[in-house]
């Protein structure tokens, strides 16, 4: 191939839009939508997020050899149109609803592409799961392992099992819509009174305050109702118990006499109730994956697995995957998600399409970074107060100082980070010894519910010390993707960082991938003998993670974090109320 080939990934018009622009067979700039719109989960052609990666790259679409789209379009019409007509006449005022959308840019999509890219290269499109398959394992570090990708549907596929092999990809089992394990964690999401496609992290936090025992637990067994689960982890949704195929809402009424009530009104109390219905549904859901990833194993023989789509992102099943299945080898990419298939899409155009070599991810900042002169520029032109740290040293220092001190630091460094979770670019820093800090951050900072946990970040040579971690630490332990027991001994030493069943969602750190932040956890613990901080997204809920100067110092103003370290510069929010 030329020395220079570029790939540009897309994925759009459902949520979580995102481009990804391949160089040479290696990720170069990455990013979701939503942190340049500031809408979150946009759906959106993803002009902004493209537009950052060619700049990113001093190139123009001229320079671009070809783009990859992460679903089929026609066959996701096709299944649109089948659900529709199975269930006429309930779904007609849905499907009206609905095809303006799809007339207007859903089926459009070359045309899009050509239209606002002046693109005249080679586009293809790459079936939904088979990108969810890709992205994780041709950037992981694997040569062979099995692939799992479950979410809530594609075109028609919900999960699929298979086998990646060197640069070869082969799907070789697969479950279809309406049965869709996401889609049932979504359903319940809906029916606890959260947000479908937004909130399913929250209900995997308060399954936490739920009776963990399904003997015990009266809604694990209403729950297997909805859902037949075989040996193998092939299952079927009793769909007289959701409306998702046809309406748009998913439970049905038989699901809210299931489980004893109507859906909850958002902001209302949570009960008991709920509680243990979010921890039954955590508890079917792990033990359905178990399966999968059992039989998984059982027709692949490989001793690595990869998984995909949004249910990879339930960080509390994916720490027990090695200690629940024959496993020893896991590997998640940092967006496992929609917004990570415009990586998958790429990436299987360049390796498996046009045969190049597979580039290990090895660079997970990978949005947009600010020089000290954009940043001064910035605060100049608002009349902002700041002032500048002499050097890193002084930088490491004073904001460890901070955080020791007590305060709640707006950390904004580098490059912005690929994925939902803020590691260490765009992140709010406190202190985790404080047992006050955890409902300080709830309810002054992000504005959400008390229930909330929040994540430890430790330098990876540390983790073993303070958690109950595998042996040895998955590499993805960096994305924050793995839950782990908090170790008995140091729970009430880092109580702001320990869920309520002893548990933390914790980031590994290493000085390689992300010195400045490496070395400010360092200094905290030579502060106070713990290197551990508060790691939570930079960002009040309801909106993206802060992309840029501007959104950092909004956020702060608009809420009671005390500074921001942004580059070289420190503002506090007192002087300049």
């Amino acid at each position: 191939m030329n020395k220079d080939t570029y790939i540009l990934g897309i994925a759009c018009f459902y949520h979580d839009s995102s481009a990804t622009l391949i160089k040479n067979g290696s990720v170069v700039a990455a990013a979701a939508e939503e942190r340049f719109t500031r809408v979150k989960h946009d759906t959106s052609f993803p002009i902004n997020a493209i537009r950052f990666c060619l700049e990113h790259e001093r190139i123009t679409i001229n320079n671009v050899q070809h783009i990859a789209f992460y679903e089929k379009p026609l066959l996701k019409f096709e299944r649109l149109i089948y659900q529709h007509l199975a269930t006429f006449p309930l779904g007609y005022k849905t499907f009206l609803a609905a095809m303006p959308s799809w007339m207007r840019e859903k089926l459009r999509v070359m045309k899009t592409i050509r239209k606002r890219l002046k693109f005249t290269g080679d586009v293809f499109f790459i079936p939904h799961h088979l990108a969810h398959a890709a992205s994780s394992f041709l950037p992981s570090p694997f040569d062979k392992a099995a692939i799992v990708t479950v979410d809530g549907v594609g075109e028609w596929t919900t999960t699929t099992i298979g086998v990646g092999n060197k640069c070869d990809i082969r799907l070789i089992k697969e479950i279809s819509f309406p049965s869709s394990l996401g889609l049932l964690y979504s359903t319940i999401t809906a029916y606890l009174g959260f947000s479908v496609n937004n909130s399913e992290y929250k209900v995997m936090g308060l399954a936490a305050y739920g009776n963990q025992n399904p003997k015990d637990n009266q809604y694990y067994e209403k729950l297997k109702k909805v859902i037949d689960i075989k040996k193998d982890g092939s299952y079927r949704l009793n769909m007289s118990f959701f409306k998702f195929h046809w309406a748009n809402r998913m439970p049905s009424q038989k699901l809210c006499c299931l489980l004893d009530g109507p859906v909850r009104s958002p902001e209302t109390k949570i009960t008991d109730r709920h509680k243990d219905i979010a921890a039954a549904l955590q508890m079917i859901l792990e033990e359905t994956l178990d399966k999968i990833l059992i039989y998984a194993h059982e027709i692949t023989g490989c001793e690595n697995v990869v998984l995909s789509g949004g249910v990879a992102l339930n960080s509390v099943y994916n720490g027990k995957i090695l200690k629940n299945t024959p496993f020893r080898h896991l590997w998640i990419q940092p967006d496992a998600g929609d917004g990570g298939t415009s990586l998958g899409a790429a990436a299987f155009v360049y390796s498996t399409i046009l045969g190049g070599s597979r580039k290990l991810l090895e660079n997970i900042y990978l949005g947009p970074e600010y020089s000290a002169k954009e940043i001064q520029a910035f605060l100049n032109q608002n009349n902002i107060k700041y002032s500048r740290f002499k050097n890193e040293e002084e930088l490491i220092e004073k904001t460890a100082q901070l955080i020791c001190g007590g305060q709640i630091v707006g950390w904004f460094q580098g490059r912005m980070e690929w994925g939902p979770r803020a590691l260490g670019s765009r992140s709010i820093l406190a202190d985790p010894t404080n047992p006050g800090m955890r409902d300080i951050l709830n309810i002054k900072v992000k504005h959400r519910e008390e229930f909330r946990p929040f994540a430890p970040a430790v330098p990876r040579e540390n983790a073993s010390d303070y958690y109950e971690c595998d042996e040895p630490l998955p590499e993805i332990a960096d994305f924050m993707l793995m839950v782990y027991p908090t170790k008995k001994e140091w729970r009430d030493k880092i109580p702001s960082v320990v869920h309520v069943d002893g548990s933390g969602r914790l980031q590994t750190v290493r000085e390689k991938s992300n010195p400045l932040y490496y070395k400010l956890i360092k200094q905290v613990g030579q502060k106070n003998g713990l290197p551990i901080v508060i790691n939570t997204s930079f960002n009040v809920r309801g909106e993206p993670i802060v992309c840029s100067p501007q959104d950092a110092y909004n956020c702060m103003m608009n809420t009671e974090i005390d500074c921001l370290v942004i580059g070289p510069f420190l503002i506090f929010r007192k002087e300049n109320l």
